[in-house]
């Protein structure tokens, strides 16, 4: 049974890194004293190390403990005793990158999906999608492939920004973007605003936070879900 928290961010205005996340975080990791550290995102490009102790000193605030993949010295055993999982946000496209050719991909889902908790924040939520192809960032690597890890049956776009009506750019929205994917590719795209996150306990897949998501379907006219509601049966 998994057990999950994918959130569109890892910061919101106003507060520290993962505050306001800090409540259900505890609920989360309840049972983990440790917690395996995926940062092959590099936010900014920051080394492995520099990001691994600042997430270190992050989880210290709720007790935890992390390890960095990257101090093991073969990646599949990093997994053996792992209690929790954090992958986190960065560059999308560096992320799956690192993930394939660290022969991640395939052991970390199986993790997951054997019930050990996660969480995934920006990025790290992208790749538990079908495909990583909604992500925001720039291709600065080509991963081997662009599918990831399936852990929901349908695909994030984190960071999800609405149309502005008062604004002169007339480049893309997000909305646009998503709808030219939608061109090509069936599955829905879940736009998870700042503050939002996807729990997956118990069976269900329910949103959280205290704004609606935007949801998007091959065919129809985008729509809104208000926080609270399952979309176990959106695929």
């Amino acid at each position: 049974m998994q057990n999950c928290i994918i959130a569109s961010t890892s910061t919101i205005h106003g507060s520290g890194p993962l505050e306001y996340l800090f409540e259900p975080l505890i609920e989360l990791f309840v049972d983990s004293d440790e917690i395996l550290f995926i940062p092959y995102a590099r936010p900014g490009g920051i080394s492995l190390d520099e990001y691994t102790i600042g997430v270190n000193n992050i989880f210290k605030k709720i007790n935890k403990k992390v390890l960095g993949i990257h101090m093991f010295s073969d990646t599949i055993e990093a997994f053996k005793n792992t209690q929790g999982i954090f992958t986190g946000g960065g560059n999308t496209f560096l992320l799956v990158d690192q993930l394939y050719r660290n022969k991640v991909i395939e052991p970390l889902k199986k993790a997951i999906d054997s019930g050990i908790p996660y969480l995934g924040t920006s990025a790290g939520s992208n790749i538990c999608g079908l495909t990583m192809q909604t992500t925001n960032d720039m291709p600065i690597v080509h991963p081997p492939s662009l599918k990831t890890l399936g852990i929901i049956p349908f695909n994030v776009n984190a960071h999800y920004l609405d149309p502005d009506p008062n604004s002169t750019h007339k480049g893309e929205t997000r909305e646009t973007r998503i709808k030219e994917f939608h061109t090509i590719n069936p599955q829905p795209v879940v736009g998870l605003r700042e503050g939002s996150w996807l729990r997956i306990h118990q069976n269900d897949i329910t949103l959280k936070g205290d704004l609606s998501a935007r949801i998007f379907e091959q065919n129809k006219s985008p729509y809104e879900i208000p926080t609270g509601s399952s979309l176990l049966e959106l695929n």
